[in-house]
């Protein structure tokens, strides 16, 4: 595997403060059933696995018993196949308090579907769409074509007002050359848009590492991974961030998430961006992020996750105010001025602020050890325990986390000699 060095430093990032007990998300998964075959999934489809309303309420107690949170990520499988998504929004909102974030695929949210969840109290959707999908009418396409679908999600909860709007897209190193194309979409978009997340593909690594649960070798098609021939390289956060640069040369995280055995290893790396639909004017830097994070909770007692559209598109007036104190709020404020200095009509547009995220998931370390997000936001409940919702089904099918050992003498071995967590997949 080539090896690129990291252009991103961690220790000149804010490390997010999040933790197991004191955190900004919850994971709620009222189902596994899903209308839509992923390539990237690490969840299996079950039909037959909606919870009840009494059990989506325990599964809130235990989040609300064991983490402090500003929102909580309904997920599944799609939420949206659950026939109550409806009153769990509601519940999540008027019960407990919390903003509730529905993950989702969008094939069942139509207009009457919106209505009804903004009636309940949803604070914001998370769509995800990549070119890795078998969806209906769109196998094949690729993910600048896909832009199509994605604006036409974004405009139905633009049209709602005041609901946050995020997109996901699993990036496999054949699809990473379209990374930039979407950071140009989500910029143009940045008025309904609110926040960009590219999540790395992973898969098992057989060729190196042996994997057992209780002691006994498990067979690699008995999981619900698949296996590196179709990860042969994976992608770093490293790479991905370099790769943006080519086109956006500001691009810069400010904040990140280390990992539970390398702290250094960037699992979770943020930045936010400011622009008008026209230009992008700048990133804010680790003060930004610091003040925010720290600030919502000495206030609210709360980590943040997400922010009203009335809030991210106050940018002119966070401008002056951060940068008093923020390097990159500060350069951002210079290059808006010298812009609408240069065209005044730019000072009547309305200047966002948007959210962009990496996630890089598991690591394998060289003795194998399993390097997770530390302080992941996605944490879910199984079994009255809070679980890495990305593993969750080797909870569900095993009882346990599946544990990697080195294969002795394996071929894929030796490239793990000197690596770092945040190198190594």
């Amino acid at each position: 595997m080539q090896l690129h060095q990291s252009p991103v430093d961690p220790t000149t990032m804010f490390r997010m403060p999040w933790s197991l007990t004191d955190n900004v998300l919850g994971w709620l998964e009222p189902t596994k059933k899903c209308n839509l075959t992923c390539e990237g999934c690490y969840s299996r489809n079950d039909p037959n696995s909606e919870k009840s309303l009494d059990q989506v309420r325990s599964d809130l107690d235990i989040f609300t018993s064991k983490r402090k949170v500003d929102s909580i990520s309904i997920a599944g499988g799609d939420p949206l196949t659950h026939p109550d998504i409806v009153e769990i929004v509601r519940m999540v909102r008027h019960d407990y308090g919390l903003k509730p974030i529905v993950n989702t695929n969008g094939i069942d949210l139509d207009q009457a579907m919106l209505d009804a969840l903004v009636e309940a109290g949803v604070a914001g959707f998370t769509f995800h769409i990549d070119s890795g999908q078998k969806r209906k009418g769109w196998h094949g396409k690729n993910e600048i074509e896909l832009c199509e679908l994605r604006e036409h999600y974004a405009q139905m909860i633009a049209d709602v007002g005041n609901i946050g709007c995020a997109f996901n897209m699993t990036v496999y190193r054949h699809t990473a050359r379209f990374v930039p194309d979407l950071m140009d979409w989500a910029a143009t978009n940045i008025h309904r848009v609110h926040t960009m997340v590219f999540i790395l593909f992973r898969t098992m690594r057989s060729e190196e590492f042996d994997y057992y649960a209780h002691g006994k070798k498990i067979a690699r098609d008995d999981s619900v991974y698949l296996d590196q021939e179709l990860n042969a390289e994976p992608l770093t956060t490293p790479e991905v961030v370099e790769l943006i640069r080519t086109r956006e040369p500001l691009f810069a995280p400010a904040a990140y998430l280390g990992g539970t055995v390398d702290p250094a290893s960037l699992k979770w790396t943020i930045g936010a961006r400011f622009g008008d639909g026209e230009r992008i004017h700048g990133y804010v830097g680790p003060r930004f992020m610091e003040f925010v994070q720290n600030g919502h909770h000495l206030f609210t007692g709360r980590y943040l996750a997400y922010s009203k559209p009335s809030v991210t598109s106050m940018g002119r007036a966070m401008l002056p105010v951060f940068g008093l104190f923020d390097k990159g709020v500060r350069k951002s404020a210079g290059r808006w001025l010298g812009s609408s200095l240069t065209h005044p009509t730019r000072l009547a547009r309305t200047v966002h602020l948007q959210s962009v995220l990496i996630i890089q998931p598991i690591d394998h370390m060289p003795d194998g050890q399993t390097n997770m997000c530390d302080g992941c936001p996605d944490i879910t409940v199984h079994d009255g325990e809070l679980v890495w919702s990305c593993r969750l089904d080797e909870k569900v099918q095993w009882g346990c986390f599946v544990h990697a050992v080195p294969r002795e003498g394996a071929a894929g071995t030796p490239q793990f000699k000197g690596r770092s967590a945040a190198k190594a997949v």
